[in-house]
């Protein structure tokens, strides 16, 4: 008969075994989950939008913005400046944080890089849904509106379905950056600037 001692131990031990090779498979599916995120953030620069809806295939809903988005990357001559690697966050989401050099932020006449991160959510290693957020300044900001305010027929056409499956996202961008030289010519630029000091 085995000593009851041995069993418990085995038992133990077993018990042991399967919360290491659990562990290790979420850490699996997690690294997983960070390769695809790169493979995605591949796609978007490479201004193919072939290729980055068939790396959103799973993400259906996401694709419009994301879509549109890297039609205004391309037209905005969206420069990599710095790519961090994608981390894969304590809830299973993934970032991605990509500085860039734009001509919006050129066209302004100020000296910073944008550095824009996608946010992204999974579920069984498959893409469920892709957001992204920016650290533009507030001058990018005063400028939209500027140009939404006192040059609405600039954007009006260009801009259709903005951020949302539009079919001109670098018209849209384009048009953008003319709408924001004039408001760097303005001399509201500088007004802006002193309402944040």
């Amino acid at each position: 008969m085995i000593p009851r001692v041995v069993v418990l131990i085995g038992f133990a031990l077993s018990l042991f075994a399967c919360g290491n090779s659990n562990k290790s498979d979420g850490q699996q599916s997690g690294d997983q989950n960070v390769s695809v995120a790169e493979a995605l953030i591949d796609a978007f620069y490479s201004f193919d939008p072939d290729l980055l809806m068939a790396a959103m295939a799973s993400a259906e809903e996401s694709i419009p913005s994301i879509v549109f988005y890297q039609g205004w990357a391309e037209g905005g001559n969206y420069q990599i400046v710095k790519r961090k690697p994608c981390l894969l966050s304590q809830d299973g989401t993934v970032s991605c944080s990509i500085t860039v050099k734009d001509d919006l932020i050129e066209a302004l006449g100020i000296s910073f890089n944008v550095t824009d991160t996608f946010h992204l959510t999974f579920s069984k290693n498959q893409i469920m849904s892709v957001n992204t957020s920016s650290d533009d300044p507030q001058a990018y900001h005063d400028a939209k509106g500027w140009v939404k305010k006192n040059r609405p027929e600039l954007i009006e056409q260009p801009c259709r379905g903005f951020f949302d499956g539009g079919p001109t996202p670098g018209d849209c961008v384009r048009a953008m950056v003319h709408g924001y030289r004039e408001f760097a010519s303005s001399g509201e630029l500088s007004t802006s600037s002193e309402a944040q000091q």
